[in-house]
C-alpha cells in the first residue's frame, strides 16, 4: 500500500496514457486496416510480464469478474443504440440464430473436436460451448468502424445476433462444466426447465424494465442534468443484479431493456445513451487490455495446432452450417448467408468464457484459455480484416 501511496502521482500518469493511446488506437487500426480490438489485445500483451511492460497479471477469476462487469455495459449500450423499428424485420433470423445457431455450433464443434483432438467428449463439448457465441463487442466495433451498409438489413440482423447471443453460450459453458465438476448433481430435465426459466424470467424482465425506465425518468424531474446519467448508470445495475438473483439471465434482461427503451421519448435520453456509448468503449478497452495481460505469449506456440484446427472447424464448418440451417426459411439467399456466416467475429466472450473452467480447477483451464486466445486473433485478423472485400465480392454491400 505504501508503494501505491507513494507512486500515485506516476501510476496516475502511465493509466491516463495507456487509455489516451488505446482511444488514439482507432485512428491507427483505420489507417492500417487492423480491427481495433486486436490493437487493444496487443497493447495488453505488450504491457504484460512477457512483454515492455512487466506487469504480472496471471488473475484469471479477477479477469473474468472484470470481463462480466465489462459485458454489461457493452450489451446494454448495444441495445440502447438499437432501434426496434430496423430489427422488427430481422427479428425471427435473430433469435433462431442467437439459440438454435449457438447450440448447432456447440455440437459440431465438439464432434469435430473429439474426433481431431485429444480431449474428452464433455471437455470437447466444453470447448465448443466457449467459442460458440458470435461477440458483441467485435461486432459492433468492425461493423461500426468499417462504416458498410449492408443490403437486406443484414448489419441489423448480425447485430442483433452478437448481442443475444452470448446468454446461450453463457448458460452452455456453465450447464457444461457443472456437469464435468458434478456428474450427480442434476438431471436432464432439471437444466432444461432451468434453460427456460432463465431465458423466460430474463426476457420478461428486460421487458419490463426497458418500458418503466422512460417512465422513471419523466416522473423524477431531476434539476441536474448530469444526474440522469448517474440513474441510468444505477437502474442497469439493478437490472442485471434482480434478473440475476431471480434466475433469470441478466445479460438477455439488460439487451432486451436497452432496446425497449430506446423506443421512447423521455427527458435527456440523448445525454444517456451518450453516456452508455462512452462507458460501453471505456468497458471494451479495459477488458481487452486485461484480456491481453492475462496471456502470456510464449505459451501460445504450444497450442498453435489445435487452436489452427479450432478456427478452420469453426470458420468453415461449423459457423456456415449453423447459419444455413437456422436460416433455411429465412429470406436470405446463399450469398448473404455466406456473408453471414463469415461474420462470425469472436472476441472478448469467448476469452472471458475461457476464463470460467479456472474457477471450477479443470486440468485443461490453461490450456483452454491459450487455444481460445489464440483462435480468437486467428478469426480476427482472418474475418474482421476481410469484411469489407468479402462484402464486395459477394455484392451485398450498399457502398
Amino acid at each position: 500500500m505504501g508503494d501505491l501511496a507513494s507512486n500515485l502521482n506516476l501510476y496516475l500518469a502511465l493509466l491516463g496514457g495507456v487509455l489516451f493511446f488505446s482511444a488514439y488506437a482507432s485512428k491507427i487500426s483505420e489507417k492500417i486496416g487492423i480491427p481495433l480490438l486486436l490493437v487493444f489485445l496487443g497493447i495488453g500483451m505488450l504491457l504484460g510480464s512477457e512483454g515492455i511492460g512487466g506487469i504480472e497479471f496471471s488473475n484469471a477469476i479477477l479477469a473474468q469478474i472484470i470481463g462480466t462487469i465489462a459485458l454489461v455495459f457493452i450489451l446494454y449500450s448495444g441495445g440502447l443504440n438499437t432501434h426496434y423499428k430496423e430489427i422488427k424485420p430481422v427479428l425471427k433470423s435473430g433469435i433462431l440464430l442467437a439459440t438454435l445457431g449457438v447450440l448447432l455450433t456447440t455440437m459440431v464443434m465438439a464432434l469435430c473436436i473429439y474426433t481431431m483432438l485429444d480431449f474428452s467428449f464433455l471437455e470437447s463439448l466444453l470447448l465448443g460451448a466457449i467459442v460458440s457465441s458470435t461477440d458483441a463487442a467485435a461486432v459492433f466495433m468492425v461493423l461500426r468502424s468499417s462504416k458498410i451498409k449492408l443490403k437486406n438489413n443484414i448489419d441489423y440482423l448480425l447485430e442483433l445476433e452478437s448481442g443475444s447471443n452470448d446468454p446461450m453460450a453463457i448458460f452452455l459453458t456453465i450447464t457444461i462444466l457443472q456437469i464435468i465438476v458434478m456428474p450427480h448433481e442434476a438431471s436432464i430435465l432439471e437444466w432444461v426447465i432451468q434453460f427456460f426459466a432463465q431465458f423466460i424470467v430474463g426476457g420478461i424482465f428486460g421487458l419490463v424494465c426497458g418500458y418503466l425506465f422512460p417512465k422513471i425518468c419523466a416522473k423524477v424531474k431531476i434539476a441536474q442534468a448530469g444526474l440522469y446519467p448517474l440513474l441510468s448508470l444505477a437502474w442497469l445495475l439493478l437490472v442485471f443484479g434482480i434478473s440475476s438473483l431471480l434466475y433469470g439471465n441478466g445479460y438477455l434482461s439488460i439487451y432486451i431493456a436497452g432496446i425497449l427503451t430506446n423506443k421512447y421519448i423521455f427527458p435527456h435520453k440523448d445525454n444517456i445513451i451518450a453516456f452508455h456509448d462512452s462507458s460501453a468503449w471505456i468497458m471494451q478497452i479495459v477488458v481487452f487490455l486485461v484480456l491481453g495481460l492475462l496471456v502470456f505469449p510464449s505459451q501460445l506456440s504450444s497450442v498453435t495446432l489445435q487452436a489452427v484446427i479450432l478456427s478452420v472447424v469453426l470458420i468453415f464448418v461449423a459457423r456456415p452450417l449453423s447459419v444455413f440451417i437456422s436460416l433455411c426459411r429465412s429470406p436470405y439467399d446463399t450469398k448473404e448467408k455466406i456473408f453471414i456466416s463469415w461474420v462470425g467475429l469472436r472476441g472478448a466472450v469467448p476469452i472471458i468464457l475461457a476464463t470460467y473452467p479456472y474457477a471450477y480447477q479443470l486440468e485443461v483451464s490453461s490450456m483452454f484459455f491459450n487455444i481460445v486466445f489464440f483462435a480468437v486473433i486467428l478469426s480476427v485478423l482472418l474475418q474482421g480484416m476481410s469484411l469489407k472485400w468479402v462484402a464486395k465480392i459477394l455484392k451485398i454491400s450498399k457502398n
